[in-house]
């Protein structure tokens, strides 16, 4: 399966980086793809040198301004003109998709994935890995958008929360044939 994952590329505290080595080292003894922004920096690199170590391949899927930050060693990079064909790459080269922590681009990642799906545009599992009660705010805001009517079919349908790697990786592979 290959999994697209979405995440930071900023250097994070172990509290965020311990959950990260355990599903991407799940991720590759299972033997999926990663398919990921193609970083080698902070979180990016972290999930990719685990998956690496653990057996998995790699397709990374970079953008022009960030080369200087290419992953070294994928088994396969992509360049991209911009940030919206990069994610428009990442979300076609998926089978599933996982949401680590991350900041302003992820949250831009994330958003945009779930309002395709809610819309008919990709059935592929999305599953936020929550560590540390990182998108609590997030699930808070989706769960009351359901309740009030915003959304036009359950939240559940749409999107997942796991609280640990093996419980993200356990949605992922329940979802996919």
């Amino acid at each position: 399966m290959n999994v697209t994952v979405f995440c930071s590329a900023y250097a994070l505290d172990e509290r965020y980086t311990k959950p990260v080595r355990e599903f991407a080292r799940l991720l590759g003894e299972h033997g999926h793809t990663l398919v990921w922004g193609g970083s080698n920096a902070g979180l990016m690199g972290v999930v990719a040198d685990e998956v690496r170590a653990a057996g998995g391949r790699l397709v990374g899927v970079n953008v022009g301004l960030l080369s200087h930050k290419t992953y070294q060693g994928a088994d396969e990079m992509v360049m991209t003109a911009d940030l919206a064909e990069r994610k428009a790459v990442l979300l076609a080269r998926a089978d599933a998709i996982v949401v680590l922590v991350g900041g302003l681009g992820t949250l831009d990642e994330v958003t945009e994935v779930v309002e395709l799906k809610k819309h008919g545009l990709h059935i592929k599992p999305v599953v936020l890995l929550d560590t540390e009660g990182f998108y609590e705010g997030l699930r808070i805001q989706l769960a009351r958008m359901e309740a009030e009517g915003f959304l036009p079919r359950p939240l559940d349908s749409l999107v997942r929360f796991a609280s640990d790697g093996a419980g993200a990786l356990a949605l992922l592979e329940q979802a996919t044939p």
